[in-house]
């Protein structure tokens, strides 16, 4: 048996950060049940998720906010949900929100960031974000009190973190098919607007990241019609055994994920035709003399 300490790493043309290809050996069940094991720990408090879905309105705001910061800014993927997470397991350990809300996000940002990435993202550009609401030495000062609250452990565990495995189990599944692979990178990009999508919604808040994960997954399989409906079947069914939980369930999260992206996308059309109604109202001249007959 051949050794090597080779790292091969895959660099893209666009300048991003170097990354290692994945391991297919530091995959499979071990791996998940380790996660699995782990996540738990990661949960707000129920007080905290009674409150929020109470009045969830401020919570989506951040989260939107935050999502709109790591998009803006380039960060990597896996960056996003952990430092939502981050701020949930704050608030919920604090119970108070703080002066600055938007440094609060910022700070948890910026530690997800350092946690998940070798290029990360500066504090000057999370100023920037906020449009200068807070100066780099608030952000710092807020990051020791992040670190400080949850003593730092922050290394939490993500929807981002399953889903490798999960995509990998399932292209084991689909075998040595020729789209295999095509098909897989499209279900993650779906997978991760879904889940992405999750992680603002309040609604979801308090659910197993694992659960998060095969439920995105799940709905973005019936999204692309998977090609039989006993292979859509036996899916769902190993996507429920890889996040060790019950078939009905899985589906009933599935059919959660797709109402929420049919209000999102009809609450989307009303605004642009608000838009566009506003525009048309602005657009209508006020004295007669500008009027082209």
């Amino acid at each position: 048996m051949s050794v090597s300490l080779w790292c091969e790493e895959e660099s893209a043309s666009s300048g991003t950060s170097v990354r290692a290809s994945f391991d297919p050996n530091a995959s499979g069940l071990r791996v998940i049940e380790r996660l699995l094991h782990s996540e738990e720990r990661y949960i707000p408090s129920p007080l905290y998720i009674s409150l929020v879905q109470r009045e969830p309105k401020r919570r989506e705001e951040l989260a939107k906010w935050t999502l709109e910061v790591c998009c803006d800014c380039g960060c990597d993927e896996a960056v996003f949900p952990l430092a939502v997470s981050l701020l949930d397991r704050f608030l919920s350990s604090t119970l108070s929100l703080s002066v600055s809300p938007t440094c609060l996000a910022a700070a948890c940002v910026l530690v997800a960031s350092k946690l998940t990435e070798s290029e990360t993202v500066t504090a000057h550009a999370l100023c920037a974000s906020a449009d200068y609401e807070f100066l780099s030495s608030d952000l710092r000062d807020m990051e020791r009190v992040v670190l400080g609250t949850l003593r730092w452990d922050v290394a939490g565990v993500t929807h981002q973190d399953f889903f490798p495995h999960f995509l990998w189990c399932l292209e084991e599944l689909m075998g040595d098919n020729e789209d295999a692979a095509d098909f897989i990178s499209t279900l993650r990009r779906h997978g991760d607007t879904l889940a992405a999508m999750c992680v603002c919604d309040s609604r979801f808040l308090g659910t197993r990241p694992s659960l998060v994960a095969a439920a995105a997954l799940n709905s973005a399989l019936r999204g692309l019609e998977a090609k039989r409906r006993c292979e859509l079947s036996h899916m769902t069914c190993t996507l429920a055994t890889l996040c060790c939980s019950d078939p009905a369930v899985l589906q009933c999260y599935s059919e959660l994920i797709d109402d929420a992206l049919r209000e999102r996308l009809r609450n989307s059309r009303e605004h642009e035709k608000n838009g566009e109604m506003e525009d048309e109202r602005l657009s209508t001249p006020t004295d007669l003399r500008e009027i082209d007959f």
